[in-house]
């Protein structure tokens, strides 16, 4: 089978030859590998085999960037969403947010009329070449975009936003549909345009150490309504929605499967997030991508992560349903030989 027909039948809930096979490592962990065996000029995707390469469209504010310190150690800039970030140079981390442009429903008002998606938002040369290399490979070429509560976080702050969903839902249900509508306009622009999407990888973090950052209620009121709408557009061209959300979002399944999502990713275990117990629940409505625990690869008995695998995808592969990947990402303290092996241990107990 194709990376493509692999991934389509896991998500459509049938089984095909093995699992499919996606992760997401550091770059400091890239680095590591380098030096440690991996091939210089080639990718843990190109050597691993991982199977999946999408793209999308420029859904940021448009707000002038500026670098504001530049040190050996980090960079502090303005984004593109009018957001005042700090990045370490040295390490992989969720960038410091120190201010942002957007503050009050008056800023977002002001600025969203300028929002409009035209053709320049689109990568239209180098984004159909891509594609076009993408789907000769046979990988599974998704539209891919943030969305929903995470991407209006990177806009106005987490904390004001938790604070105004609950004083000013009205603000940022408002938020929550422009990303949708800017996702609608431009994958429909691309699809006119050329591209050829085999589904939809959406983000949207939710969910923190011990539960979702606001509860169901307020999920269903604020952020499903934006969900489903952008759902129903992907499953009109009969396109499947893979939804990433980090942290434990358990309570939330079943909204999520409401909202018409095909696939969630990526389980947190230390969050709390249990793929055997998820598959066991919501298996025939859900597939699930992910799960296996970061902390066992790096553990110093390769019988932990054996284990792991072992169990995890021997369980959640039945019936199709299931694709791997790490409980979010593969962090530097995993070493090479270990992530090789965790390969070989995916592929013997993949097979169907």
């Amino acid at each position: 089978m194709t990376s493509r027909e692999r991934v389509l039948a896991a998500l459509n809930h049938s089984e095909g030859d093995r699992v499919p096979i996606h992760d997401s490592p550091w770059a400091t962990t890239v680095r590591r590998w380098h030096e440690e065996g991996l091939p210089a000029g080639v990718t843990p995707q190109q050597y691993f085999g991982f199977e999946f390469s999408g793209t999308g469209a420029d859904l940021t504010l448009r707000m002038p960037t500026e670098v504001v310190e530049e040190t050996d150690e980090y960079r502090i800039a303005w984004d593109g969403n009018g957001a005042l970030r700090k990045n370490f140079r040295h390490s992989t981390s969720t960038p410091e947010c120190i201010d942002f442009k957007i503050k009050t429903a008056a800023d977002w008002y002001a600025w969203k009329p300028k929002l409009e998606i035209g053709r320049d938002r689109v990568p239209w040369e180098g984004g159909l070449a891509a594609m076009r290399a993408v789907r000769d490979a046979g990988l599974w070429f998704p539209y891919s975009a943030a969305t929903g509560y995470d991407k209006t976080q990177g806009v106005v702050g987490s904390e004001r936003l938790l604070m105004a969903m609950a004083t000013d839902p009205e603000w940022c249900a408002d938020m929550f549909m422009t990303w949708t509508e800017m996702i609608i306009a431009s994958a429909t622009m691309m699809i006119d345009g050329g591209f050829v999407f085999d589904g939809a990888f959406l983000y949207d973090d939710m969910g923190y150490r011990n539960g979702p950052l606001f509860s169901p209620r307020m999920y269903r009121e604020l952020c499903q309504p934006a969900h489903a709408k952008v759902c129903d557009f992907f499953h009109r061209y009969d396109l499947k929605v893979i939804l990433h959300s980090c942290g434990n979002v358990g309570p939330l399944v079943p909204d999520l499967i409401d909202a018409g999502f095909d696939c969630l990713e990526p389980l947190e275990v230390k969050a709390g997030m249990d793929l055997i117990a998820l598959k066991e629940r919501y298996g025939e409505r859900l597939a699930f991508m992910g799960g296996i625990d970061v902390r066992a690869m790096a553990h110093s008995d390769p019988a932990v992560i054996e284990r792991e695998i072992r169990e995890k995808v021997g369980m959640a592969k039945r019936g199709g349903g299931y694709i791997y990947h790490s409980d979010h990402s593969v962090p530097d303290n995993v070493s090479f030989e270990r992530y090789q092996y965790v390969m070989e241990l995916v592929h013997k107990h993949g097979q169907y």
